[in-house]
């Protein structure tokens, strides 16, 4: 396929694309040019460091941790994990928490979607992507193919960096990061996707452990736990920049150019 930026799309999937904004069967030669993964992407492993304790700008110090993390969650199963999320104190973002925003689909599905640190709509709801950003998920992922429900390759199963809310929607930090990680790690062991798509600096950060741009991390292939990983934007973000949904576009279309040749 030469225009990474174009695939044979039904027209239920272009109706979905174009509530996105995004002119994917006519891109300008500029737009390819900006957006357009490379074409044999380069795979970066994850790194092993430690993400570095300082808090993300503007962002609250975190509250002393009140617990330590279950004993033995790297070997709990889901019913298990899901217990330990829901009265997890190993940080102070569960004084936040009104419902454990755990996940959502079926656990044997190829993809995994993690975002950043849930918002009031999913505390209140205990499920991630809910609200606006949440109905724009779900339509990139049918543009995609995928839905939350479906097992297999046309499935997704969502989740968020972090469990719980950070207070007044603050930034992460992150130790709070470091913290939640131990979950995303078990969560990603036992859904076992073929393709993970994080979406939203804060998940990158989680996932990758590196504090560089989220623009400079996208179009390329990254790995987690030996699974290929895409990072575009959050779909909150997108929401308020419309004009970078071209680009979440492209990543889309990286991630599945890379799930299509494994």
């Amino acid at each position: 396929m030469n225009d990474p930026t174009r695939f044979d799309l039904d027209e239920r999937q272009r109706a979905m694309l174009a509530e996105m904004g995004v002119r994917v069967w006519a891109p300008t030669p500029e737009a390819v040019k900006v957006v357009a993964p490379p074409a044999a992407p380069t795979v970066v492993a994850k790194p092993t460091a430690l993400v570095a304790a300082s808090a993300a700008p503007n962002a609250s110090p975190a509250a002393p941790a009140h617990a330590a993390l279950p004993e033995g969650l790297d070997g709990m199963d889901w019913a298990a994990l899901q217990t330990a999320a829901a009265s997890c104190q190993a940080c102070g973002l569960s004084a936040e928490r009104e419902k454990s925003v755990f996940g959502m689909g079926h656990p044997q599905a190829d993809w995994l979607v993690v975002g950043d640190a849930p918002g009031p709509e999913e505390n209140a709801s205990g499920q991630p992507f809910t609200g606006e950003a949440g109905r724009l998920l779900d339509n990139m992922l049918k543009a995609m193919g995928l839905n939350r429900q479906d097992s297999g390759e046309r499935g997704a199963y969502l989740m968020h960096a972090t469990q719980c809310p950070t207070p007044g929607e603050r930034n992460p930090t992150a130790q709070e990061l470091q913290i939640c990680a131990a979950y995303v790690a078990r969560k990603v062991a036992l859904v076992q996707p073929r393709m993970i798509l994080v979406m939203g600096r804060f998940a990158m950060q989680a996932l990758l452990q590196t504090h560089e741009p989220l623009g400079k991390m996208r179009g390329q292939v990254h790995s987690y736990q030996g699974v290929p990983l895409v990072v575009t934007y959050a779909p909150a973000y997108l929401l308020r920049n419309q004009a970078d949904k071209g680009k979440a576009w492209a990543d889309l279309c990286l991630a599945l150019q890379t799930r299509q040749r494994a």
